[in-house]
């Protein structure tokens, strides 16, 4: 063995010495981990088993930390792992401690309590299997009431008792549903509705019975004691026919008013008054008509009538004559023995008479017609009154202008006539469907309205408007003797300024032809007249003006103006 051994220590030193380093470094890496696989291995095996607790994780820590504790209390070793499922060492240990938790109700929320029962197992015993029954039955009643439109979310407890021996042991079947409505829902006032979720309930649960079943909405209202309801709903009920007969009263008021506005106009038919009253008690009435028999019916094709009507048919006749005649006799019985014979038959003994009877029977068969209805609600009597005003018409004066006293216009009222109201009053009928013989009252008046505002209103609004008018008229007046005032002011500037200019162009010719004489006659003297520049450009002046005045005569009287105001 030792040579073996060294034999083989030689064979991998050889090879050792053989071998690359890379060679090498692989051969000692695959030993590595090779000797690490080993350890594992060993130190896994070595670790107890273990098993989960609840197959969902615990998110809440406090919860989780009490069902830890409760755990260590009870001796059980249990872990917490990184997703948060807690593991106990056995299969044996999880099933008593879920039951320990399920009765001190340490179960998470959103955990299903029956869950410790989807275990595969070889066997399955009494216990589970009712246990699975009745969890198949709760969650398809619990889908069934989910299925709903109003419901969001509900919760369903059933509890069915173990089979007892004797009947009066028994205990009853219960269940509890807890109702999550949709936003909106109506369900909790909906008494149809609820009864509904009663049914399903009793249908799918075996033994169910309405007093053992309790239906409450999320905030712990009951909604099935409809024995507590019944007061709320008689009381819903009559506000139901109120507003029944509210809705049938507005439709019958628009269409009345409608039809006498379009007429009258809306100012005029404002009071309407309309009770309509109805019984809303459920009457079954049977009513049983006799009719007769109708042999031929009428032939369409002729223009007369030709049926053949008969009371009745004659089903079976019976006709029986009986003739007597002859002595009476009276038999009185054995000797010695007194008859039985009344007085008053001893007396017709032995005398002749002559008796006939005639009896006839029939069975004669009558039509019949049986109806049977339900009544509900059924019209009862409708009253109306309806008032309608008159016209006022403005008194005018000859002119067409009304005629105002005390600062009001007068008015004459004209009423409406009879014909009128009778022809409202048959529109008014003929609206509501009116029956005499069911009690109807309709009244049409001709009542006067109070119009004073309204009156006083137009005045006013009639004063102002004269009022303005007195004030545009005078302005406009006052406004064309200023234009006419203005316009001879002006024509008067105008002649005054003309004859200025005129006494001024007369002047200035005087001057000239004075001046000019003095020249000429200083010519005719031969004297050498010597000028100015000053006076050239005045005499230059003067003769473009003379010749301007006849071209222009309004410039130059100003160019004149100017110039005797510099002088």
């Amino acid at each position: 063995m030792n040579e073996w051994l060294k034999k083989l220590l030689s064979q991998i030193k050889t090879l050792w010495a053989k071998w690359t380093p890379i060679q090498k470094v692989i051969f000692a890496g695959i030993l590595v981990v090779a000797v690490a696989s080993v350890v594992i291995l060993f130190s896994v095996s070595s670790t107890p088993t273990m098993v989960p607790l609840i197959d969902s994780p615990v998110v809440d820590e406090v919860l989780r930390d009490k069902i830890v504790i409760r755990l260590n209390q009870e001796n059980v070793r249990a872990s917490v792992s990184p997703t948060g499922i807690i593991q106990v060492p056995d299969e044996s240990t999880a099933r008593r401690m879920r039951a320990l938790l399920i009765r001190e109700d340490l179960i998470p929320k959103g955990t299903d309590p029956w869950a410790i029962f989807d275990v595969e197992r070889w066997t399955i015993t009494d216990f589970e299997r009712n246990v699975n029954k009745r969890r198949a039955i709760i969650e398809e009643v619990r889908q069934h009431i989910k299925a709903l439109d109003d419901i969001d979310d509900v919760s369903v407890v059933v509890n069915i008792p173990e089979d007892s021996l004797f009947m009066e042991d028994q205990k009853s079947v219960t269940a509890s549903v807890v109702l999550y409505p949709k936003p909106g829902s109506d369900i909790v006032r909906n008494r149809a509705k609820v009864e509904g979720i009663q049914k399903i309930l009793k249908f799918a649960v075996e033994g169910l019975l309405d007093e053992n079943i309790t239906i409450a909405d999320n905030t712990g209202i009951l909604l099935n004691d409809f024995e507590g309801m019944r007061e709320w709903d008689r009381l819903t009920r009559i506000e139901k026919e109120q507003k029944l007969i509210a809705q049938l009263e507005a439709q019958y008021r628009v269409r009345i008013l409608n039809a006498l506005q379009q007429i009258y106009g809306i100012d005029r038919v404002r009071d309407l008054n309309l009770k309509i009253e109805m019984d809303m008690s459920d009457k079954q009435v049977v009513t049983k008509d006799y009719l007769p028999t109708v042999i031929r019916p009428d032939n369409p094709e002729t223009p007369y009538d030709d049926s053949e009507i008969v009371p009745s048919v004659t089903l079976s006749s019976e006709t029986s004559t009986t003739r007597w005649q002859g002595s009476g006799f009276n038999p009185e019985g054995p000797a010695g023995v007194e008859g039985q014979t009344a007085p008053a038959y001893k007396d017709m003994s032995n005398l002749y008479g002559l008796s006939e009877q005639s009896i006839v029977k029939k069975n004669e068969l009558v039509g019949q017609r049986e109806t049977s209805e339900t009544v509900s609600p059924s019209m009862g009597r409708r009253t109306v009154s309806v008032n309608i005003d008159g016209i006022w018409v403005k008194k005018r004066d000859e002119n067409g202008a009304f005629v105002v006293t005390n600062g009001q216009i007068e008015r004459e009222y004209i009423t409406i006539s009879n014909e009128e109201l009778q022809s409202a009053t048959k529109a008014v009928q003929d609206s509501i469907g009116y029956n005499r013989g069911r009690g109807d009252s309709v009244s049409v008046l001709n009542i006067q309205f109070d119009r004073s505002n309204q009156f006083l209103k137009e005045d006013l609004l009639y004063l102002k408007k004269k009022q303005t008018e007195q004030t545009i008229l005078y302005s406009l007046i006052a406004l064309a003797i200023i234009l006419v005032s203005f316009i001879i002011y002006r024509m008067i500037t105008r002649e005054l300024e003309r004859r200025r200019r005129l006494r001024d162009e007369e002047l200035l010719r005087k001057h000239q032809m004075e001046r000019e004489k003095t020249l000429w006659e200083a010519e005719q003297a031969g004297m050498e007249v010597s000028m100015s520049v000053e006076e050239r450009k005045r005499l230059e002046l003067q003769e473009n003006a003379i010749n301007m005045a006849k071209e222009h005569p309004e410039d130059v009287a100003l160019l004149i103006r100017t110039w005797l105001m510099e002088e």
